[in-house]
């Protein structure tokens, strides 16, 4: 094979099983990338210096079309209920169609790493056909130093290939678009897609699967700390505002989407930031708006004027425009991306009822409650075919990534919870006034002040009621908040509509929760809430 970069010389594509005619290029660099890209036609050059690229007809992740291999290894450890089973003879087949379908084509490898702590991390290697998708999930993971390069050995390869087309009846797909993950063998083949999302989403999987076994907790979410070493961990969904919320320029981001929480505290598993940009603006997000001004920044989907500037208010190819940058491109990001034991954890929903409070503090046990439940709602654009809100419940606020039962993840948090004397509070960044089509959503300023009355300590002193439905403590008054956004029923116009709302929601939480109660104790199952106060 023709080959340039620097890699280990004892470990080539050939060890896989994986050879071309084409050019295959290790580790290249931002510029080198940029270069590829262009030459190719795969993106073009914003006024700024940002690389932009639009991903076609999957805007984003495509998760009924994920698979996992289901071996004598995984057959008692996967929680088959959330994910979908490949054989070990369709996936060799795939992985043999795979091999065959790169064997003329230029290729691009990263050597990477998932976890910013040395004992827990996942060596990586990432074959590309696209010079952009190279660089994008350059940006997402942690870059070795070049020296590192030379004796690079990977624990997990993935192949990511969009120009592949998956056949069901071969392969045992559902589509010709597919994600899949081999847990026993580490490998992953990404086809049919060029949504760049999926590559870094199964290195998450991954880890999220691995890292249970050591007693590690893999979570989805974004964390930050203080001057004074207090950690704080941000659980959520896609649009819910965990990177928004972390990108606080008072507070170090140690990352953006997914930790570990082990021995020695909280670890990044990126090196980089992976930020929605629809409505992004330079005064309400100064930090994330400033990326996309960078060489080295890759935009997905974003919409150009004439004069190559970015228009992030433009949503016409998906709600879901994104930009991936490396973590040091935001001034006050972790070097090491790492922190101490989290001293608060938040949980985000975007709360499409109009029903949840802004902030609300939770005890150990609603705290593991919510944590199973992973209410939320769908944003618009985050996943394929979804053009508006959606109420849902992702387990562990990540179930597309989760391959242990909810349960083995629920328990660890709150083992480490009680350990460490975290405490924990639920913010609602959807709607207030009304539901989804009615109300506004919560304004970010409150959010914000909330969150910093939580985070400095000062909220704990101040006076709470108890909510009627959800049993969780709500603020009455906080300095710099509307006093009436606290209370979600003063809000709305219509009282009893409301009612019915809480109602319906409350209803929604005990249905979804009876496939854990069998897995909780008496105390979890008691933090349930209360669907007799709604109705009255």
């Amino acid at each position: 094979m023709s080959e340039r970069g620097k890699r280990n010389p004892a470990c080539g594509l050939d060890t896989i099983g994986l050879k071309t005619t084409g050019m295959v290029r290790y580790n290249f660099g931002a510029a080198e990338l940029y270069e590829e890209a262009l030459r190719r036609g795969e993106a073009k050059l914003t006024a700024h210096g940002a690389l932009l690229a639009e991903t076609g007809q999957h805007t984003g992740r495509s998760p009924k079309d994920k698979f996992v291999v289901r071996d004598a290894k995984t057959e008692d450890s996967v929680w088959w209920g959330n994910n979908k089973a490949i054989t070990p003879a369709q996936f060799e087949t795939l992985f043999a169609d795979f091999l065959a379908h790169a064997a003329d084509k230029d290729l691009y490898v990263q050597d990477l790493v998932g976890g910013a702590d040395a004992e827990l991390c996942l060596p990586t290697r990432v074959v590309t056909e696209f010079a952009w998708h190279s660089l994008f999930i350059r940006n997402l993971l942690i870059r070795p130093e070049m020296e590192a390069l030379a004796r690079f050995l990977p624990k997990m390869t993935i192949i990511d290939l969009p120009s592949f087309r998956a056949d069901p009846a071969r392969h045992g797909t559902r589509t010709e678009t597919v994600i899949a993950l081999d847990l026993t063998r580490m490998i992953v083949l990404i086809g049919g897609t060029s949504y760049a999302g999926e590559m870094k989403k199964s290195v998450f999987t991954a880890l999220n699967y691995l890292l249970p076994e050591q007693s590690v907790m893999p979570m989805h979410c974004s964390a930050n700390e203080g001057p004074d070493g207090d950690a704080a961990v941000f659980f959520g969904l896609s649009g819910t505002g965990k990177t928004t919320l972390s990108a606080d320029p008072a507070r170090t981001l140690i990352g953006d989407d997914e930790h570990g929480w082990g021995p020695h505290g909280i670890f990044n598993f990126e090196g980089g930031c992976y930020a929605k940009t629809i409505k992004l603006s330079a005064e309400a997000e100064p930090e994330i708006f400033a990326t996309t001004r960078r060489f080295g920044t890759v935009l997905e989907n974003v919409i150009l004027d004439d004069n190559r500037v970015p228009d992030f208010d433009d949503g016409r190819l998906t709600e879901n425009t994104r930009c991936a940058y490396p973590l040091n491109f935001i001034p006050n990001a972790s070097a090491s991306g790492r922190a101490s034991h989290p001293k608060n954890i938040i949980m985000l929903t975007a709360d499409a009822f109009g029903v949840m409070p802004p902030i609300a503090r939770l005890t150990p046990a609603q705290a593991m409650y919510h944590f199973l439940s992973g209410y939320t709602a769908k944003v618009a654009g985050t996943e394929k075919g979804v053009t508006e809100p959606e109420a849902t419940f992702s387990t562990c606020f990540g179930a597309p990534f989760m391959p242990r039962h909810p349960s083995e993840y629920g328990n660890l948090l709150r083992e480490l919870i009680a350990r460490h004397g975290v405490t924990c509070w639920l913010v609602n960044t959807g709607w207030t006034g009304g539901a989804y089509g009615t109300g506004r959503r919560m304004p970010i300023k409150a959010t914000r002040a909330l969150l910093a009355a939580a985070l400095n300590g000062s909220l704990n002193m101040a006076s709470f009621r108890t909510d009627p439905n959800f049993g969780f403590e709500v603020p009455v008054t906080v300095d710099g908040v509307d006093g009436a956004i606290l209370d979600p029923r003063s809000t709305w116009a219509d009282k009893p509509a409301y009612d019915r709302q809480a109602a319906k929601l409350v209803g929604m939480f005990i249905d979804n929760f009876g496939k854990f109660e069998d897995h909780v104790d008496a105390s979890v199952r008691g933090a349930a809430p209360r669907v007799q106060v709604a109705a009255e």
